[in-house]
């Protein structure tokens, strides 16, 4: 009989974002508990969140290391599963490490990890272990990105010749780092977010959506990337021209100083005979271009115009949202559905599997490098993808 999985956490105190973001998402399908974590480096804060998630005293961590090693002791029917590690970028190569040699799966916040150096050496431990890395690159899980996704793999457009990506932002067009309250000062220190600024916590998004929708994979770039706000010392705003291998190019743009913008992400791709557009802030609605008839608004719903492996992820009917949680809550979903199938010695539906994985973190990483290196260079100059 199949049960829920138990999940532990590092990182996700009730003082976080995203923490109550990615158990909300987790808790949606009944597939998943929490039943331990490490919430907090903050003694008082941890084990306060650990109340407050209404879980035993003995179950609180103090740290991320005491969790996995007291967690691996119990008895099978008791221990974790897999773990959700939602920290600043620094801190999540040794967590996932940790947790993929003791036997845990691992949910993991993206960029997957602080350098490319650390992402390379954690696809070689999910390779070694077999174990399953989710990464939770967001819009991906959108039913409408669904579509998007099998119009342009069914050859809907034509060979793809286009792809246009942006991600705009306003929310650090002040130095806000420099007060409390906020998030903004580890994603603002290269010593804890890594090489990229804006470009690894937003620009990766758009990245990963530019080759989830398209299916096609950037192999060259062009960039410029700059910190518009005085004493910041690492990336807030950056473009980037894209080639691909199929010939087709590109432009993804992040920029985190746009101000007055909240998270207006959106994706236009072009093929020989039509294109699509879709806006995160109307996250249910998919326009579709033609070059030799009207175009065509789909709304997305349970309806008879959207492709099988789409309505997989529909869960309202046509006219009610599907939201963030929602798309947060697909990857959750496969995950478990996937880790369910493994426990039971079991293949997966192929569709389980449609989630960000390893593969797709490492790219991830291998986007920050390239763009880094490129944008930083301060000349128009391509720049092949660092392997």
């Amino acid at each position: 009989m199949k049960r829920k999985l138990r999940m532990g956490m590092v990182g996700g105190g009730n003082n976080a974002f995203i923490g109550a973001i990615h158990r909300n998402a987790a808790f949606l399908d009944n597939h998943i508990e929490l039943v331990c974590g490490c919430f907090s480096t903050n003694p008082e804060i941890c084990l306060e969140s650990g109340k407050s998630y209404y879980l035993p005293e003995s179950r609180i961590y103090k740290s991320y290391q005491e969790m996995f090693e007291r967690e691996v002791q119990l008895p099978e029917n008791e221990r974790m599963d897999f773990v959700s590690i939602v920290t600043p970028n620094l801190h999540h190569y040794e967590p996932a490490i940790m947790a993929l040699e003791r036997g845990f799966h691992v949910v993991l916040d993206k960029p997957m990890t602080y350098s490319l150096e650390e992402a390379k050496k954690l696809k070689a431990k999910v390779d070694e272990t077999g174990l399953v890395l989710a990464l939770t690159h967001t819009y991906s899980g959108y039913p409408a990105i669904k579509e998007a996704k099998v119009r342009c793999a069914r050859g809907d457009f034509g060979q793809i010749r286009k792809v246009y990506v942006e991600y705009p932002q306003g929310w650090l067009s002040k130095r806000i780092e420099l007060q409390s309250g906020n998030n903004a000062g580890w994603r603002t220190d290269p010593k804890r977010s890594g090489k990229a600024g804006g470009m690894g916590d937003i620009g990766t998004h758009a990245w990963h959506l530019a080759e989830y929708v398209s299916g096609l994979k950037v192999t060259e770039l062009c960039a410029e990337i700059k910190a518009f706000v005085p004493g910041r010392p690492i990336d807030d705003d950056g473009a980037a021209l894209l080639r691909f291998n199929n010939g087709a190019t590109g432009v993804l743009m992040a920029s985190q100083v746009a101000a007055g913008e909240a998270n207006a992400l959106k994706i236009r791709v072009y093929g020989e005979n039509g294109g699509l557009e879709w806006h995160q802030q109307e996250p249910n609605t998919l326009t579709l271009k033609w070059g030799d008839r009207l175009a065509e608004t789909l709304s997305i719903g349970s309806n008879a115009f959207m492709s099988k492996e789409a309505l997989f992820y529909t869960r309202t009917p046509g006219g009610h949202p599907e939201g963030y949680i929602e798309a947060f809550a697909n990857i959750y979903r496969n995950f478990a559905l996937t880790v369910q199938a493994k426990i039971a010695g079991e293949q997966p539906n192929p569709q389980w599997l449609d989630f960000p994985d390893v593969n797709d973190g490492l790219r991830g990483m291998q986007f920050i490098e390239t763009v880094v290196k490129s944008g930083y260079e301060n000349s128009v100059k391509w720049t092949e993808w660092v392997e």
